[in-house]
């Protein structure tokens, strides 16, 4: 199968959301060739061994370095796109190739992406929902919540750095969104179980992400199908290396 072309995007605008999220928005006329539902799917932005956006000097043994971010917002009849980017810094530099382009990026500036890519669909006829994210998974997230059957009820506990990062977002009324700089893990474990059979979605760091599936799928016995799980990152290692160890994770706890 052939590999889809990169797309060119320009920065038209940049905002602090909070103090560690930046919203980008990004305009093209490729991306008005999106599918109308694509708000919510993930892109892959493209960078060079050294992080910048400049891929044309890259020998053809070289492979871009892929960061995967989610579409927060879409304008397809004008070709726009709204990404939200957590931009605090790591120590391991590797782990801050989009971090820092968000922060540095300047009105004007290119980056290449690929995608858009679908992840799993809530199954919005279950009786409940639990959801459980970090700042990662935070836009992936508000778009989930914001397609919700208007009666849905259940939980939302969003992890965040710091208090100041909490955000307005969008969920039905039935919806508990509890914010918290604890790990999301704990916040979701004492959580009052409700009747009924839940659909759940979580989506945070590799290590939290192993504890609520611990929680979910064996502690709970929520079928496979009723769950979207996924790690966004781990701490300390690129996405690079955290796509291998999820990998490996993934087949050892599913075999």
């Amino acid at each position: 199968m052939k590999k889809p072309s990169p797309k060119l995007l320009t920065l038209i605008h940049s905002e602090s959301l909070t103090p560690n999220m930046r919203r980008l928005t990004l305009q093209s006329e490729a991306l008005k060739t999106f599918e109308p539902n694509s708000n919510g799917s993930y892109i892959k932005f493209l960078f060079n061994q050294n992080g910048g956006t400049e891929l044309n000097d890259l020998s053809e043994e070289s492979r871009p370095k892929m960061r995967t971010y989610t579409i927060r917002g879409l304008d397809i009849e004008h070709g726009k796109i709204e990404v939200d980017f957590v931009t605090h810094i790591t120590e391991d530099k590797l782990c801050g190739f989009g971090s820092r382009w968000a922060m540095d990026a300047k009105i004007g500036d290119q980056i290449s992406i690929v995608g858009p890519g679908a992840i799993q669909n809530v199954n919005t006829d279950k009786d409940w929902f639990f959801f459980n994210a970090d700042m990662t998974a935070l836009p992936a997230l508000s778009v989930k919540l914001a397609e919700l059957p208007a009666e849905a009820k259940g939980y939302a506990i969003i992890q965040l750095m710091d208090a100041a990062d909490q955000q307005v977002i969008k969920a039905p009324q039935g919806i508990d969104v509890i914010w918290t700089t604890e790990p999301v893990s704990k916040i979701a474990m004492s959580q009052p179980w409700l009747s009924g059979e839940p659909y759940v979605w979580c989506a945070c760091e590799f290590d939290e992400m192993k504890r609520l599936r611990q929680f979910f799928r064996n502690d709970k016995a929520i079928p496979k199908d009723d769950i979207y799980i996924s790690s966004y990152w781990k701490k300390g290692v690129a996405e690079d290396g955290h796509k291998v160890i999820k990998k490996q994770d993934h087949d050892e706890f599913e075999g």
